[in-house]
């Protein structure tokens, strides 16, 4: 017996009915679905609002759902109680459909666990003010912080540390301190800091009286210098003797400093000490490299989780790097699916595709060339693909590569252009030479896609729109 396949009605305006269809021609067979389109009056199906909708639908016989444009606003109760179907608002750029309906690849069910920790440094901290200390690590907390790290400066003992760890556990803030100051890590300890960054061969006799005084506390262990591993192994075995909770930092290093070879430490004490703690510090990279931190991040957290390196310290200073817990709290997400599930890390995590866009939209020559016959009002429409920028309404079709030769061109065929209306269009073009510039897909009154740093547009809608 042969079930029968859903019939979806597909509300739009007249403008998007030409790709809408195309759209559906190919995903409706291998969605499993019978698509019928219902064009309302109305040129932009983004204008539409959900009791305009149910007021105008016509609905169609043996409708099983319906699914409204995604900019539809008001909610999707008013066409529900008119057709008595279940109603929903599918995405906001048509073209995102197969992906609507499962045909496109994308974060499966359960995805965004990760156990890797996230240690955030505020640098300097005995340079700033118990608020700017308290601001700065709810924004790391806010971004996938599980540790704020009070970096301290070298040279001086921090007098406010104390005051400055029990402000941050009163906020329910876990707290590791970073300095070779005993006297600074002491005071940081008996105020509820919980993790010492860290000692090394000369300094862990100390740990082992930090052990005595302040159960539970827990030192990250480093080499007496970078390249010496053994000095890392024979605090190791020390600290196990004694009892005290250990991570290991084989310490990572700058590209041209060794950075290669650091990554081969790390490997050798995971040989050494199978099961021991590692940390790293991720800084080193991050921010000691002109590229953008997104990228290393990720490359960094896979070498991690590959690994079972299990906390990292980061922070944000330089200007490249302003997001960079954010990202790496994207990226351990990310890397945990793609070891545990042995799938590649790839067409999962958007948020963190941030210059270039996964997939560049366009409409194509013939869709163009169509859409500028079907409009007929005065209002502008910009698209930008193939290298061009491209600009019509009912009476003019222009294109180009240069924003200020097609403006004077609408500006001499329509000289009442207002001020507003320029600017409108001035906005526009320099999102889509924007797009076209990076690789990026535009649409008209809607933001560029920034991964997990796009901020929503609101549209004015200064040369998209129709009224029914």
């Amino acid at each position: 017996m042969t079930v029968p396949r859903p019939r979806i009605l597909f509300v739009t305006g007249k403008l998007a009915e030409p790709s809408l269809r195309r759209v559906l021609d190919e995903l409706a067979p291998r969605a499993g679905f019978e698509p019928e389109v219902a064009v309302l009056n109305i040129t932009v199906a983004a204008l539409m609002t959900g009791d305009w909708v149910a007021r105008h639908l016509a609905l169609p016989p043996q409708i099983d759902r319906v699914i409204l444009p995604g900019y539809c606003r008001g909610g999707t109760d008013a066409v529900a109680r008119a057709t008595g179907l279940p109603v929903t608002l599918g995405p906001k750029d048509l073209r995102d459909l197969p992906e609507y309906f499962g045909k496109a690849t994308g974060p499966p069910q359960g995805y965004g666990e990760s156990d890797i920790e996230i240690l955030a440094e505020i640098n300097h901290a005995a340079q700033k003010t118990p608020d700017a200390i308290l601001a700065e690590a709810r924004a790391y907390r806010d971004h996938g912080a599980d540790v704020i790290d009070l970096g301290c400066d070298p040279g001086g003992t921090w007098a406010g540390v104390g005051d400055a760890v029990r402000a941050l556990r009163a906020d329910g803030f876990r707290v590791s301190i970073d300095s070779f100051d005993l006297t600074e890590v002491e005071n940081s300890l008996a105020a509820g800091a919980e993790l010492v960054l860290s000692v090394n061969g000369m300094t862990a006799e100390a740990a082992r009286g930090w052990h005595d005084r302040f159960p539970g506390v827990e030192v990250v262990a480093i080499p007496d210098t970078p390249a010496d591993l053994e000095s890392l192994f024979r605090t190791a075995d020390r600290l196990a003797a004694w009892g005290v909770p250990f991570r290991l930092d084989p310490i990572l290093e700058p590209i041209g400093f060794g950075f290669a070879a650091s990554l081969g430490r790390f490997i050798k004490t995971r040989r050494r000490f199978p099961t021991a703690e590692l940390m790293m510090g991720i800084g080193n990279l991050t921010e000691l490299t002109d590229v953008d931190s997104a990228g290393v991040n990720v490359v960094l957290a896979g070498f991690c989780q590959e690994l079972g390196v299990r906390s990292i310290l980061t922070t944000e200073v330089i200007n490249w790097c302003r997001s960079a817990v954010k990202e790496f709290d994207l990226a351990r997400r990310l890397v945990y699916h793609a070891v545990r599930e042995k799938v590649l890390p790839k067409r999962l995590e958007p948020g963190l595709v941030m210059l270039r866009d996964p997939k560049v939209y366009e409409q194509g020559a013939e869709a163009l060339a169509e859409l500028s016959r079907r409009v007929t009002d005065r209002n502008y429409r910009v698209f930008a693909e193939r290298g061009e920028l491209h600009v019509l309404n009912g009476t003019i079709y222009l294109r180009g590569s240069d924003p200020f030769a097609i403006f004077a061109e609408l500006a001499a065929a329509d000289p009442k252009i207002d001020a507003s209306h320029a600017f409108y269009l001035g906005y526009e073009f320099a999102k889509a030479v924007t797009a076209l510039t990076l690789g990026k897909s535009y649409t008209q009154d809607q933001a560029l896609r920034w991964g997990f740093l796009t901020i929503p547009e609101q549209s004015h809608r200064g040369g998209g729109g129709s009224a029914e």
